[in-house]
């Protein structure tokens, strides 16, 4: 059997790219994909520092997010052909519970696992996936683009839309302006017509936001951004916040609510605690939503929002053999947009 290359984490914090035997030819139902690009999310670095949630097995193939063609098709499957250009739902849901009938695949009741997190994920030449869980990629949309929707963009679309309902003419306010899924929020909310404010940690990612189209950029190392929004919006509040930090940001991104404004949150990388004040919560009406991941639809979604010029931002491309100084670089909170691993 030929050998393909895959980047395995070996143990905890460490990873190296070995060979291994290629994968059969897809079974009934599956497509052997030829992956081109991997992108890295914080996910990559969770299970990196051996923050897996369920049991995973060692050596683990990494990647949870990532783009590529069909290489072979299995037994059953339709509308997918070699060559063609697709993308791969990171999780492998059931398809049949109540949840993946009714088109909510991020709340399966039988998730067999993340890609790259609890199994095997896609730094590897080729992998075979369910047909099911693959969505074609439009013409138009690029490989390294497309590589950015799995997790990021379209974590992205299920919480501004599915969840927070934003609408065209609102004021968001976007937490973390320099990460993946903040680049692509900006982006998202100005293509509607939406007034951004961003928070950033720097004045070099302040100036950047600003050519996304932000229209107020807020330092928070250097003011409480919650003031800054109150003054803004003449103490109003913004419509929606866009909340992934955590407990660093969460009593402030309470206060910069306006009456019955919507948080949506999807990550605590500064910490999973937080407090609330019940009488703030049930007087002003706020309403806070959790969104984890998204549905498959937010793929497709997401890709034809790519396709009518809304893109993601690209912030680094490295090698395969690299793909340690992309965590490295996204651990140290030095990027702009998404990093991208070439296969």
């Amino acid at each position: 059997m030929p050998a393909i290359r895959a980047l395995q984490l070996l143990a905890e914090r460490e990873i190296a790219l070995v060979e291994r035997d290629a994968p059969p030819p897809p079974g009934p139902g599956e497509v052997q994909i030829r992956v081109r690009t991997v992108s890295l999310n914080h996910i990559d670095l969770w299970g990196f520092r051996g923050m897996a949630f369920a049991k995973r097995q060692l050596p683990l193939t990494v990647g949870a997010e990532a783009a590529g063609e069909v290489a072979a098709v299995g037994a059953g499957v339709t509308g997918l052909m070699p060559g063609q250009r697709v993308i791969a739902y990171s999780a492998l849901t059931c398809g049949t519970c109540r949840f993946c009938r009714a088109g909510r695949d991020n709340l399966c009741e039988n998730v067999g696992g993340v890609r790259g997190f609890h199994i095997d994920g896609f730094a590897q030449d080729v992998v075979n996936h369910p047909a099911r869980l693959v969505v074609p990629i439009p013409d138009g949309v690029s490989l390294e683009d497309a590589a950015c929707v799995p997790v990021a963009y379209a974590t992205v679309e299920h919480m501004l839309f599915d969840n927070a309902g934003l609408e065209a003419g609102e004021t968001v306010l976007v937490h973390a302006g320099g990460s993946g899924i903040g680049t692509i929020a900006i982006r998202i909310a100005k293509s509607l017509g939406c007034t951004v404010i961003t928070t950033v940690g720097s004045d070099a990612k302040a100036e950047k936001a600003r050519g996304l189209g932000a229209d107020h950029v807020i330092n928070y190392r250097t003011d409480r951004f919650e003031g800054v929004v109150r003054r803004l919006t003449a103490k109003r509040g913004v419509d929606v916040v866009f909340e992934h930090v955590g407990a660093d940001t969460w009593s402030g991104s309470l206060l910069s609510l306006r009456r019955g404004g919507r948080l949506v949150t999807c990550g605590a990388t500064s910490g999973p605690s937080a407090s609330i004040n019940l009488m703030q919560l049930f007087q002003q009406q706020y309403r806070i939503i959790g969104s984890f991941g998204s549905p498959l639809h937010s793929l497709r979604n997401a890709l034809g929002r790519i396709a009518s010029g809304v893109q993601p931002v690209i912030d680094t491309r490295y090698e395969l053999a690299d793909f340690r100084a992309g965590l490295d670089r996204l651990a140290q909170r030095e990027v702009f947009g998404k990093i991208l691993v070439a296969l």
